[in-house]
């Protein structure tokens, strides 16, 4: 039987993950998916700098041969929020706002704009260096994750772990406090047995049958509660029950 940790987390600072973009409002949804907790708990790790695309299945799919698994965060009891705004342009003494693009010159040179597309010259004659587009906002709102917010997630073992007490989520790299504490389990088999808390689809074994469920559209994947379900689960405590089997859907 694997070891199962009930982790309460704490926000201790303002958190920030860009769920929802609507205009110019950056919205975070309640809630913290297992993708942004597994790099979180230092599982794995991700390099520094990365141009090419997400690394999720090299990342966590180490995890899987390890046997080590975490379930999103549910947040407990109703989420607050904080609002803020943001203003990205620059401070120099010349700029110019692009199509997508924030135009700043360095010393001794100056930028033109051509076709739609802006240049930085350094030498007359010369055509210059083309600047690119630049996929960030320039200006808007964001909606945090207020501080005290409080949520359950699980982490699912086959070797006895030490769970980090601080963390670091978000867009922001926010603090946050975790408190682990093992509990018992016992493996059952159910049929149409109601899960209110968060869980990824995509990590759901083949052989749990799905009855229904609300889903929550977030990037990168979404999330589902309130799932009615058939198959093995692990029994912690009187009326807890957590899928068995679950991994990293690759």
């Amino acid at each position: 039987m694997p070891h199962i940790y009930r982790c309460t987390l704490e926000l201790m600072e303002t958190t920030f993950f860009s769920s929802r973009e609507v205009g110019a409002v950056y919205q975070t949804e309640p809630l913290i998916g297992n993708y942004a907790l597994a790099y979180a708990l230092s599982f794995c790790q991700a390099p520094y700098q990365s141009a090419g695309p997400p690394r999720y299945s090299q990342d966590l799919g180490g995890l899987n041969q390890r046997g080590l698994y975490v379930t999103p965060a549910t947040m407990q009891g109703v989420p607050r929020f904080t609002i803020g705004e943001f203003n990205a342009q620059p401070e120099t003494y010349w700029y110019a706002m692009g199509n997508n693009l924030l135009v700043t010159r360095p010393d001794q040179t100056w930028a033109e704009a051509s076709v739609g597309a802006w240049y930085i010259i350094e030498r007359p004659g010369e055509k210059g260096r083309k600047l690119g587009v630049e996929n960030r906002p320039q200006h808007g709102r964001i909606r945090y994750l207020a501080i005290g917010n409080r949520a359950i997630f699980y982490v699912i073992s086959q070797q006895e772990i030490i769970i980090p007490r601080y963390i670091r989520l978000g867009k922001f790299m926010s603090k946050a406090k975790v408190e682990a504490e093992p509990i018992p389990e016992r493996l059952v088999n159910l049929e149409n047995q109601t899960i209110d808390f968060l869980l990824n689809p995509a990590d759901l074994p083949a052989t749990l049958t799905l009855h229904f469920w609300d889903t929550i559209n977030v990037p990168p994947a979404p999330l589902v509660k309130n799932l009615r379900c058939s198959g093995a689960f692990y029994q912690l405590g009187r009326d807890r029950y957590l899928p068995a089997e679950m991994a990293f859907g690759l």
